[in-house]
């Protein structure tokens, strides 16, 4: 489906941006730059991380939300606004609209996490669950819009929406007078678009990278093709940018002024959003650590000073966990393993005994007698281990094989 605007005509410049921070001025609050030794050490310059997860709402959509609501008319704000968002853009709408007394009804799909919904409701939305994917979510707000009369806000195709997005770029270049590289997650590309617009046009010697998630890029072939093109079924954790289309407006400015566009892996977002929040003390979403997964990735490739932009922190409690465990199993932290056994008495201990000694930490043990696979005097066990990097892995694995267990998985 197509998402572009009557709008997607009309430019984005500076100006704009710098009518947008006035608006926001007592509203979006100019975010925390944080420095990362770590990070720094790796990229081989100073690296700062852009805290947008501190933001009102827990990311930068409150910035385009508020300006697009605070430029409709009168009458347009009496009969209220709609959006669809699975978490970020449907909290903007609600704080941007209660803040100025329109209406809200925001579309939300079936499967939204439970404290996003309950976060859009206390911000003073009218929250309707409709359909199991952003897309279906996304026609039912239209079909809403054109049936009533509201105004439908969307996520991030909208020169209003870009030019409050833009208001990140204004800060960064304040904070980090001397940044050569602003690092970026793109989804529909609003935040990146709008960055692109405030800091090319004062600083044009920056470098602009963008990055999106490896399962749901839709960005590197429609950049080849000269134009927005849809992938299929978008596939990624980090739902604040899986986006299946570029929006028209953004597309254009990123085509232009956005340096480049790089992809990561799902176990680089695992990796990213841990480190942000063991070294640097932040709870990042999955979409909001993707430039930190691209540092991560390709540390040398990005000239200094380096500024991450941490888009958002809305993270569900549950995929927190999953996201840890998946990211420490991808540094070799966490292992599971699947082995069989003579089922007879002492046998679990005695394994555990061979863990013992190459000081594995036992997480969770898995035992099962009863599956048809096995043989009558056969056991199978399956064990979460704590371990300390691939190599301790490898030796862990290597001591049980040299035991004699059979190591399925």
């Amino acid at each position: 489906m197509n998402y572009s605007t009557a709008h997607s005509a009309r430019s984005v410049t500076l100006d704009d941006v710098r009518g947008a921070r006035k608006m926001l001025s007592g509203v979006a609050r100019v975010t925390a730059m944080e420095g990362s030794r770590h990070l720094s050490q790796l990229v081989g310059a100073p690296v700062h991380l852009k805290c947008e997860n501190l933001q009102r709402t827990g990311s930068f959509k409150l910035r385009g939300a508020y300006v697009r609501i605070a430029g409709l008319l009168p009458e347009e704000r009496a009969a209220g606004v709609v959006a669809a968002s699975a978490g970020n853009h449907a909290q903007g709408v609600a704080l941007a609209s209660s803040l100025l007394g329109v209406h809200a009804t925001v579309f939300m799909p079936n499967g939204a996490p439970l404290p996003k919904i309950s976060a859009t409701r206390e911000y003073g939305a009218e929250v309707r669950l409709h359909g199991q994917v952003v897309d279906e979510t996304l026609a039912a707000a239209q079909e809403y819009a054109e049936r009533t009369g509201a105004v439908f806000i969307h996520p991030f195709d909208h020169p209003d929406v870009i030019a409050g997005q833009g208001t990140v770029g204004l800060e960064i270049l304040e904070q980090c007078p001397e940044v050569g590289t602003i690092v970026v997650g793109i989804g529909g590309g609003g935040l990146a678009a709008g960055i692109a617009v405030a800091v090319k046009a004062l600083r044009p010697d920056v470098r602009i990278v963008g990055v999106q998630a490896e399962g749901s890029a839709a960005y590197p072939p429609s950049l080849a093709a000269g134009r927005p093109v849809a992938i299929r079924h978008p596939a990624t954790m980090a739902d604040g940018i899986k986006v299946g289309r570029p929006g028209d407006v953004p597309f254009r400015i990123i085509a232009e002024s956005v340096d480049e566009v790089r992809t990561v892996t799902e176990d680089q977002l695992s990796a990213a959003l841990l480190l942000c929040l063991e070294r640097a003390k932040l709870v990042v979403e999955p979409a909001g650590a993707s430039p930190v997964a691209a540092l991560l990735g390709e540390p040398h490739a990005f000239p200094g000073p380096v500024v991450a932009v941490l888009s958002g922190g809305n993270v569900d409690p549950v995929l927190l966990q999953r996201v840890l465990r998946h990211g420490m199993a991808a540094q070799g932290r966490y292992l599971a393993v699947r082995l069989r056994l003579t089922d007879r008495p002492g046998a679990l201990a005695t394994l555990l005994g061979v863990l013992s000694v190459v000081d594995a930490n036992v997480l969770d043990v898995s035992h099962v007698r009863t599956d048809p696979r096995l043989g009558l005097t056969e056991a199978e066990v399956e064990l979460h281990l704590e371990t300390k990097g691939p190599a301790h892995c490898v030796e862990v694995g290597q001591a049980l094989r040299e035991a004699g267990y059979t190591v399925i998985g």
